[in-house]
């Protein structure tokens, strides 16, 4: 990725501790800043550090500087100010004064001297990765930082989307400030050990053949094998064991600890003298390791720098349709069903030399897709008809062509009504009555089904009760009814499955010291609400997080509630398909066109899954408004 004319002139890594775990300046970008001050005739200027005829600082702070100021902010901004928005707390020239919530991630910090004025720093791009707060400070030039200092002592409460001089306008005109998250992203991603490359499918044909697919898919089971994974390119350096090596050791302060080394490295590569050049890792790190192919290129050719060595070897193409469906299913009259499609088309392009490709998406007008994005070196047409072209010189390994979000255009693949009620303090009785992949046909494949009953209030003991297909299970806390298993696929035919039962539950006496217990320990994450966020990734699992929440906040409830509170009186569905996609947006495998011409097939895969996929019991509350993702 190109840097958009973004340059940074420092990075910090801050603990959770307020302690600084890593730190980069830029000496040639921070003098490029006080040469632009300079220009301007010095800091003196209103808003320019806390008080009027404020110096601009000589230097950039020093680590424990930084540390100090950034929990001096968070303790002055609190759980409320947190959100940015001003309240009667919030005091002249914090970030929360500003009354804009995008404070929350681009933030100031005030920096305290000895002995001197102080002075401020900003704009701070803010991300929290695994516990750990990555601090990026992009070069804005001397009128947008007066600017906002200004906006830091207005006595008016916020201002018109229209107006000027509002941050959102300042914020639109500093391009710097996009590329300083994609800086913060991508070393969230390290320190993290995210840093895998896009999934692409591949199928690898049948396993036994034609003959027995036919017979199986007759009778509504498959026998084709499941889609695996393309092989990472050769040259492609691994860079999980590094990082995992480092994320394997104990736990300290209750993050996870990272290697400074291979994050200094991919800075030096990534961003030269501060200016990002290429913020993919596997790119940078091939540079490295491999360098620059040496191969010549033809006169007319430039090799662009995303593209450090060519691929020599077999040529294909392989694109895949990974699509996720979210739902909200009431099955009621006065309450609409929600559902919608958020999907992401991934390429591998092992091509040799540097051709263009051009592809059209079919089924623009029936997926009616609402948003979409593409990569940085896609060149997409308008939409005309039923079709859009993208032309792109793909880059090596695995990568996101485009995201999109769309309706789901044809009938849910799991439908149907969840019943929940008490028959007695410790026992309730449920149904369940379902249709599987109504009006789906070949080549749609449902590889598995899941139905997950969560308690999260109560400890199951026992259930009573057997399904018309399937097989069940139960944990602490759950019930789960797997309907169709892995490996023996649901194709050709539409099933439907029926689950009566009844569930017990421990008394609530035995739960009580385990309750207690909960409740004191949750008041670790009372503190503000970004502790809260941060224990949930380094502390305990996210089910913990949420039981220790829903015994600290929630009242007694009556009989007809004893399991459930809004969100959780629901069963979650899990499932996947393959062989084609729920919005409707394909991709014609035989329409892909290379240029210079060459003998590459091109492959495409489609596979959909489950995200919030949820039944609500038409016998509870349903809350339309929010989604189980959403608390």
């Amino acid at each position: 990725m190109s840097g958009g004319g973004c340059s940074v002139r420092a990075i910090w890594i801050l603990t959770p501790h307020d302690s600084v775990a890593f730190s980069r300046r830029f000496a040639v970008v921070e003098k490029r800043w006080r040469a632009s001050w300079e220009a301007e005739g010095g800091g003196g200027g209103e808003g320019d550090g806390w008080a009027a005829g404020a110096p601009t600082p000589s230097q950039l702070p020093a680590d424990h500087e930084v540390a100090a100021a950034f929990a001096e902010r968070r303790k002055r901004e609190g759980t409320a100010r947190g959100s940015g928005i001003r309240t009667s707390l919030s005091s002249v020239g914090s970030d929360s004064w500003v009354d804009d919530p995008i404070t929350r991630h681009v933030i100031s910090l005030h920096i305290a001297k000895e002995g001197s004025v102080g002075f401020m720093i900003w704009p701070v791009v803010l991300q929290k990765r695994g516990g750990y707060y990555v601090l990026v400070l992009p070069l804005v030039d001397p009128q947008s930082f007066r600017a906002y200092g200004n906006l830091l002592k207005r006595s008016d409460c916020g201002s018109s989307g229209k107006e000027n001089g509002n941050l959102s306008s300042i914020l639109l005109n500093l391009p710097c400030i996009t590329g300083a998250f994609m800086v913060a992203h991508v070393i969230g991603d390290i320190i993290t050990g995210d840093i895998a490359e896009p999934e692409v499918i591949v199928n690898s044909g049948p396993s036994v053949g034609g003959l027995l697919d036919s017979l199986t898919g007759s009778i509504g089971i498959s026998a084709r094998s499941k889609p695996t994974a393309a092989p990472v390119a050769a040259p492609t350096a691994s860079v999980s064991s590094p990082v995992g090596a480092a994320q394997s050791e104990s736990l300290k302060g209750g993050v996870r600890p990272f290697d400074k080394d291979i994050l200094r490295n991919f800075i030096i590569g990534a961003m030269p003298f501060g200016t990002p050049q290429d913020l993919n890792y596997a790119n940078v790190n091939s540079i490295r390791t491999t360098g620059y192919s040496g191969d010549p290129l033809p006169t007319d050719q430039k090799q662009p720098a995303w593209k450090p060595y060519l691929y020599k070897g077999r040529q294909r193409i392989l694109f895949s349709s990974l699509e996720t469906i979210h739902a909200a299913l009431y099955d009621r009259d006065d309450v609409s069903d929600f559902l919608s499609v958020s999907g992401q088309v991934t390429c591998r392009a092992e091509l040799e030399g540097l051709p263009d490709v051009s592809l059209p998406l079919t089924g623009l007008k029936t997926a009616r897709v609402e948003v979409s994005s593409f990569h940085h070196c896609v060149q997409a047409s308008e939409p005309t008809d039923n079709k859009q072209t993208l032309v792109f010189q793909p880059p090596l390994g695995n990568f996101v062509l485009m995201h999109y979000q769309a309706p789901c255009n044809i009938a849910p693949p799991v439908k149907g009504f969840y019943q929940l009620s008490m028959v007695s303090e410790n026992e309730g009785a449920f149904l369940f009555k379902l249709t599987l992949m109504e009006g789906y046909k070949s080549p749609f494949i449902m590889d598995f089904c899941m139905i997950t009953m969560p308690f999260p209030r109560r400890r199951v003991a026992s259930y009573d009760g057997n399904p018309s297909i399937g097989t069940v299970s139960m944990t602490e806390h759950s019930i789960e009814w797997r309907i169709v298993s892995s490996g023996r696929g649901l194709s050709g035919r539409s099933i439907e499955a029926t689950f009566p039962g009844t569930v017990r539950f421990l008394p609530r006496t035995a739960q009580r010291t385990n309750s207690s217990f909960r409740s004191v320990s949750s008041a670790a994450y009372a503190e503000d609400s970004d502790s809260e966020q941060d224990n949930v990734k380094n502390g305990a699992s996210l089910d913990d997080y949420i039981m220790e929440k829903i015994n600290k906040d929630l009242q007694a409830v009556d009989l007809e509630e004893p399991l459930s509170w809004q969100a959780y009186n629901y069963a979650k569905v899990s499932f996947k398909i393959t062989g084609g996609t729920l919005s409707g947006l394909t991709i014609d495998p035989k329409s892909v066109n290379i240029y210079p011409s060459v003998k590459a097939p091109a492959e495409y895969s489609m596979q959909a899954s489950s995200g919030d996929y949820i039944l609500w019991n038409t016998l509870g509350k349903c809350p339309t408004a929010v989604l189980p993702r959403e608390i």
